[in-house]
This record gives C-alpha cells, structure tokens and sequence, in this order.
C-alpha cells in the first residue's frame, strides 16, 4: 500500500528510471516496515516544471501510505532527498514532497479495502 509517484524536469533515461524506481520502492518498504511486494512507484521524468522562477532540476513527490507516522515522515523527506541527489543531481532545497496517511478502509487492492 505504500506509493511513491515522483515528477521532475530531469530527463531521466530507461536504465536510469528502472534504478531509481527500484531504490525508491526498497526505501519505501524499509522505511515503512512494509513488505516491497505492496509498494507501488511512478516515475514521470522531463516534465514541464518551474520552481521559485527557475527551471534549474526539480522534483514533486506524493508519498502515501497506510499508518504513515509524522517520525517516518520525516526520516523519509531525508531519505528520498539523499537519492534524488545522488541519482538526479537535485538538491534537497529544490524538491517538495507531499506526505499522506490514507486509512485503511480508504485503500482498496484485489477486490476489496485494507481496512
């Protein structure tokens, strides 16, 4: 149930999305305590995108998840900034991230809620 969904102006080729989806889901279950196999992540690279008047590389990022803690939260705003400038050279300054705690009974998955 956890999901990452990351927009950014970077082109960000094939091998190089492959990698970082990968390095974003194992974060997100690590970080989460939930297992990978429930992690879903989206990566929509070279998007049209300005912030503070300047198109220098950055990134959008909503991360959801079921029983998501203000203290993970926050380890996750570190984490995911770490590799977004280590993989896509973006630095922590130029990245927001939107943090949801959905409930359960408001995420469905194989016919039916986790609540």
């Amino acid at each position: 149930m956890p999901l990452i969904k990351l927009r950014t102006n970077v082109n960000v080729s094939e091998a190089n999305t492959a990698k970082l989806m990968s390095e974003l889901s194992q974060l997100l279950a690590s970080e989460t305590g939930k297992p990978e196999r429930y992690v879903m992540v989206e990566v929509k690279g070279d998007r049209n995108m300005l912030f503070g008047g300047s198109a220098d590389p950055v990134a959008y990022i909503e991360c959801k998840s079921i029983g998501l803690s203000t203290v993970q939260a926050k380890s996750l705003a570190k984490s995911i900034s770490g590799v977004l400038n280590t993989q896509l050279n973006i630095g922590a300054d130029r990245i927001y991230i939107e943090f949801s705690n959905c409930p359960a009974e408001f995420w469905g998955w194989n016919e039916s809620t986790f609540g």
